[in-house]
Parts: C-alpha cells; sequence; structure tokens
C-alpha cells in the first residue's frame, strides 16, 4: 500500500483583491486491490480528511436547509433505496465504501451520503450548483481524442481536491480518478484511454432506487470495452438526470440519461465534437416542475436566458467550428468568463453558488494521460499526469 503523496507545488491564489489568500494543495493517493480492501486504504489514509470534509458537508446542509444534518440524512435515506442497483451492477464499489467508512471510522450513511452528490441535489432540489461544463473531441488526423470538464462544486470542497490513482488487477485497468476525500469518483480515464465526464442535469426525472452517477462514472471507467460501455449506460436505471460524455479509445459519444430514457445527443459538427452544460438537449424525460425545460418546445416558449445556456453558448462558439482543436484550446476554453455573471470557469466568492473545483483535460493518445488544476483553471497551472505504464 503506497504512502499518500503530495503536489509539491502548492496553489497560492488571490480571488480578489478583498480576500485572503487561498492555499490549494492536491492530494495524490494511489490504492490497491478491489471491494472492501479498496475503501478500506482509502478510509484509512484519508481518514483526517473524510473527517474534514463529513463535518463540512454537515454544515452547509444546515446551513441551506435550517435542520440537523443528521435528521436530514435520515429522512433522505427513508426517500433513497439505491441499494438493490448498486448490488446489481457495482456491487464491488458497495463493499468500497463500506471499506471507506470503516478504515476513515465514519458512520456508513454519512459516507455513502458523500457518494450520492448528484442524488441529495436532486432530493432537495438545489439548483445553485450545477455549473459543470464538458467538451468531447474525438480523434481526427492522427490527433489524439480529448475528454474536458470544468468541475464545479459547492464552496465548501475547496481544498479537498484530491487525485486518486487505482492500479491495476486482473480485473480492471489502472485509472486516474478525480475525487475529493470519502468519494468514489467525480470523473476520471483508464489505461486503456476509457474515461468519463458528466454533467448534472436537474431537469431531468430522477429514480430513488436507481444507479446513482458515482457508481455510473466508476463502472464506466472500470471496463476497456466499448460495447460493454455503450451497452451499460443505455440500458442501466438511472438515479439521476445526468449528461454523460463518454471517451473510448479516440471515439466519443453523449448521453443524456433519466429515470426513464436515455437520449444520445449529437450536435452533428462536421469535427465531430460535443459539449455540454446543464439543461437538457434531447431528452423530454422533465420533471413537471421544469417543463418549460422540454427540448421539446418552441424557442419561443423555452427560456432564453439562464446561466447554463450561457455557458452552452460560450462552448458551442468556441468548439463547434474549430478545426484546428488541442489541449490548449481545451485550457483557454475552460478558463472563459465570455458571460461576466455566468462564466464557464468560477472563481469561489463562498457566495452559496458553487465554483470550480478543478478543471481537467483527459488525452486519449497512443499513451493516455491527464492534465489537471486545483480550482479554477485561470487560477491554478495543468498539472500532468500518467499511467504507471506510461511513466
Amino acid at each position: 500500500m503506497k504512502k499518500l503523496t503530495k503536489l509539491l507545488a502548492a496553489v497560492i491564489l488571490l480571488t480578489s483583491c478583498s480576500q485572503e489568500p487561498i492555499i490549494r494543495e492536491l492530494k495524490v493517493v494511489s490504492f490497491e486491490g478491489s471491494g472492501y480492501e479498496l475503501g478500506y486504504q482509502h478510509g484509512a489514509q484519508l481518514k483526517e480528511e473524510i473527517g474534514e470534509i463529513i463535518k463540512a458537508w454537515k454544515t452547509n446542509v444546515e446551513n441551506q436547509l435550517d435542520e440537523d444534518a443528521n435528521i436530514v440524512i435520515d429522512k433522505f435515506f427513508d426517500y433513497a433505496d439505491f441499494n438493490e442497483s448498486i448490488m446489481k451492477w457495482t456491487p464491488d464499489l458497495y463493499e468500497e465504501i463500506r471499506g471507506i467508512a470503516e478504515g476513515s471510522g465514519q458512520r456508513f450513511n454519512d459516507v455513502f451520503v458523500l457518494n450520492l452528490l448528484d442524488e441529495f441535489w436532486v432530493y432537495i432540489d438545489n439548483e445553485n450548483n450545477h455549473h459543470c461544463s464538458g467538451i468531447g473531441v474525438p480523434s481526427n488526423n492522427g490527433n489524439p481524442g480529448y475528454l474536458s470538464q470544468n468541475m464545479d462544486l459547492e464552496n465548501y470542497t475547496d481544498g479537498f481536491q484530491v487525485l486518486m490513482r487505482l492500479n491495476r488487477t486482473a480485473n480492471r485497468p489502472e485509472q486516474l480518478i478525480l475525487t475529493h476525500p470519502g468519494l468514489i469518483a467525480l470523473n476520471g480515464l483508464n489505461e486503456k484511454g476509457v474515461g468519463v465526464c458528466v454533467n448534472t442535469i436537474m431537469q431531468l426525472r430522477a429514480s430513488p432506487s436507481g444507479l446513482p452517477v458515482a457508481f455510473v462514472v466508476r463502472r464506466i471507467i472500470n471496463s476497456s470495452e466499448r460495447e460493454d460501455v455503450l451497452n451499460f449506460v443505455q440500458n442501466v436505471n438511472h438515479a439521476s438526470g445526468q449528461n454523460y460524455i463518454i471517451g473510448i479509445k479516440g471515439e466519443v459519444f453523449d448521453y443524456e440519461a433519466s429515470a426513464n430514457k436515455v437520449a444520445p445527443f449529437n450536435p452533428m459538427n462536421e469535427n465531430g465534437t460535443v459539449y455540454h452544460t446543464n439543461h437538457p438537449l434531447v431528452n423530454d424525460d422533465v420533471k413537471p416542475s421544469y417543463e418549460k425545460y422540454n427540448p421539446n418546445l418552441s424557442e419561443e416558449s423555452k427560456p432564453s436566458k439562464f446561466n447554463s445556456l450561457y455557458r452552452f453558448e460560450a462552448l458551442e462558439k468556441r468548439i463547434a467550428t474549430n478545426t484546428e482543436l488541442n489541449e490548449s484550446i481545451l485550457m483557454e476554453t475552460l478558463k472563459s468568463k465570455d458571460s461576466k455573471y455566468n462564466p464557464v470557469c468560477r472563481t469561489n466568492r463562498n457566495n452559496g453558488y458553487g465554483f470550480t473545483f478543478a478543471s481537467i483535460v483527459m488525452a486519449m493518445s497512443e499513451q493516455p494521460y491527464i492534465k489537471l488544476t486545483v480550482g479554477p483553471p485561470d487560477e491554478s497551472e495543468y498539472k500532468r499526469f500518467d499511467f504507471s505504464g506510461n511513466d
């Protein structure tokens, strides 16, 4: 079992002239094995950080809902019944979470709820923090394909950025996973060039008995086979409205998933690119309370000004017709602030509207790698991470 290592170059940032500097340090961890063993290592090595983020999560919930967080958790699990789907599709991941809880000395449900990020947002119907922006670029003319994303999370997660390396086993390729302590995945890439980025689509119907997003992400990057990945994402029962940009060895696919439907999104750009933010573009399995976002409505009937649309238009403007796409252009896009109040890149202003937790570019090259920032990409340099066989 490898010791936790820390990226030596801490990132010192100024979020505004009136604020104290924010010091961010990426924790890089490596774990071996599978199931409970994998989780126990995670829990033991990040024990202090898991305790801290659970405390921060509970404080954040109490501030939002004005109710004791432990009572909220109990009510949430009265509503949520994800166990059957988890045990059907990803039983090792249930054991992994049990291992995280026991390794860190935390209550199982306190760790479990950390892994139900989108599902909890659905439960409390929280729209404020859904600002992720994702891009997929297929390989073309000898150039590698890319997946890229600004992963935007709630403000309390700042300072908890983690890159998790899962070492190769007989049944699993090596993986590089963006996450925070106690969480099995936000997004990631494996050594075979299979990766995934995600965007919450709150407007789509959800299911309290489907497979949660973090488990879908890990199931995708546990695989190396194209048909296995595509069949899985189109046939699993999804717990939350979510967009999945999936890269498979240079090919790129986009699916908007809801409780009752999985709809492929393809803007039919000549360069083959896809991009997505946080509203449905093709999936009409919309909650009644969000009917105004139904993509089947006429343009006149849909909202014309909202955060997700501004960011979508910024991505489309920079990506849709660009024939010279490379990682530098993707990085500049992820740094962009074309709309002052609705930017792709979000500063942490501790205002309850979230921030860019990390920015990632995954290269599906002959030897895949990722580049990652700690916090918003306009405040931090992208650092490269390779798989062990490519070092």
